[in-house]
């Protein structure tokens, strides 16, 4: 991996432009033993969480009945559309944004599909949230090949047209998204789509990409679940 830039945490120094043709990122052992580890993680993950995650579900259902589970439709590797697992952590009726939203909070949630003090964030949703809980599910969408542990966060297909180019959308849509990354490693809420900061971060993990990194976002995401900054949203 040559031309590497460096990332200081919120902005990357001396970015080359994106390449008209990109091609998959990483060595073909990389790749090879990235996938490897996905698989083998999250087959033990699984395994480890399926009693804590049903007694997770229980609670989610007592305090606001319906499907603790809900799918979200993102743009995975090569365009496809891939559906994410999560835990609910809203109201069942979140979808219904008029009803729950105020004017400015529209406005926030149209450009970054979150808003701030969120109204239809239920009392086990706001826990599972700051620690990552509600991201639990997704190893399932890891085991069928749909996501990475450690890529680019997965997004909405208006989300990847609003504030992405075409040749920087073929760069990020050349390697699997994650489960976490180096946006929740490092700025996480603070850099948004709006700044720019957001895109600049996942597409400086796409053209760095290496077991460094991926390392270095692996034990970075721990800290960002459980430390005194957590800012899970």
């Amino acid at each position: 991996m040559s031309d590497k830039t460096e990332y200081s945490g919120t902005t990357a120094v001396g970015a080359k432009p994106a390449a008209l043709e990109i091609k998959p990122s990483g060595t073909l052992v990389y790749r090879f033993l990235k996938r490897l580890f996905d698989f083998i993680f999250s087959l033990c993950v699984s395994v480890v969480l399926v009693i804590p995650v049903s007694i997770v579900c229980a609670f989610i259902c007592l305090e606001s009945p319906g499907n603790p589970l809900y799918a979200q439709e993102r743009v995975g590797k090569g365009g496809k559309t891939i559906k994410i697992l999560k835990l609910r952590s809203m109201v069942a009726d979140a979808g219904n944004v008029q009803k729950y939203l105020s004017p400015e909070q529209l406005n926030q949630w149209k450009v970054e599909r979150k808003v701030d003090d969120d109204p239809r964030i239920t009392k086990v949703g706001q826990f599972i949230r700051k620690c990552s809980i509600d991201e639990m599910p997704q190893f399932l969408n890891v085991l069928n090949g749909d996501l990475s542990v450690i890529g680019p966060r997965p997004i909405t297909r208006d989300e990847l047209d609003q504030h992405f180019s075409d040749e920087e959308k073929a760069e990020l849509l050349s390697v699997q998204p994650g489960i976490t990354g180096l946006w929740q490693a490092t700025d996480r809420n603070a850099a948004t789509f709006e700044s720019g900061l957001r895109q600049e971060i996942e597409l400086h993990y796409v053209r760095n990409r290496c077991f460094r990194m991926d390392w270095k976002c692996f034990t970075c995401t721990f800290g960002a679940m459980f430390g005194k900054s957590k800012t899970g949203r």
